[in-house]
């Protein structure tokens, strides 16, 4: 064991227990964790609420994102605790929890950071997660073809009036058309984010868009 585990043990983001290093939560944690099982219910929230934004063919959330949950803490912890490993305890979550190994997508995309909060957080918190969907689904996951145009705060910290002005804020690195297209991200909120995303590829020929969620209010 490394000496610095033994000084500073990996602990249950929940309950405090020593945990193993390739986990986030403790056992009995886990069953506290609010997944959605969306594919399983007849009422897909989150693609009605896309729907409203613009055509897409699946969506998918893995956790429920509500005020004080654990869910909320294990995606604050991915954003904001430097613990990009639990990108890839998520995509095996997703795997399990979700329907999405039974969908077919010709491209797996992020949505990016802008470079300087890429330099300021040191690495997006959804490539690694994305990398291991991508190598478990072998689907290709491209990095570059979304850029992020402008520095804005974070979703959480803006105004709703910040969030409504997203026109402009992507653009397409490169032509890419009859794909269907894969658009991750960490939190569904307004939706306006993957919906100026999402418009963006649609505006080349034969496109299709699904939607992966890590989480969803």
């Amino acid at each position: 064991m490394n000496p610095l585990q033994l000084l500073f043990p990996n602990r249950c983001l929940e309950c405090n227990r020593i945990i193993s290093s390739e986990e986030v939560v403790c056992g009995l944690c886990y069953d506290q964790i609010h997944f959605t099982h969306n594919h399983l219910s007849e009422n897909n929230l989150l693609k009605e609420k896309c729907s409203l934004l613009f055509p897409v063919e699946n969506a998918v959330a893995l956790l429920q994102f509500e005020k004080e949950n654990l869910s909320r803490k294990i995606v604050h912890q991915l954003k904001y605790g430097n613990r990009e490993k639990i990108g890839k305890i998520l995509a095996n979550w997703t795997l399990e929890k979700t329907d999405v190994k039974n969908l077919i997508f010709d491209v797996l995309v992020t949505v990016p950071l802008h470079p300087k909060k890429l330099r300021k957080r040191g690495y997006n918190q959804l490539h690694l997660y994305a990398e291991t969907l991508s190598k478990e689904l072998r689907i290709p996951f491209d990095h570059t073809l979304i850029r992020r145009n402008f520095h804005k705060k974070a979703q959480a910290k803006r105004s709703r009036k910040e969030r409504e002005a997203t026109q402009n804020l992507f653009s397409i690195t490169k032509e890419i058309s009859g794909k269907h297209i894969l658009l991750i991200d960490d939190v569904f909120t307004t939706g306006n984010t993957i919906s100026s995303i999402a418009w963006e590829i649609l505006k080349y020929p034969n496109n299709t868009v699904s939607v992966l969620m890590i989480a969803t209010d």
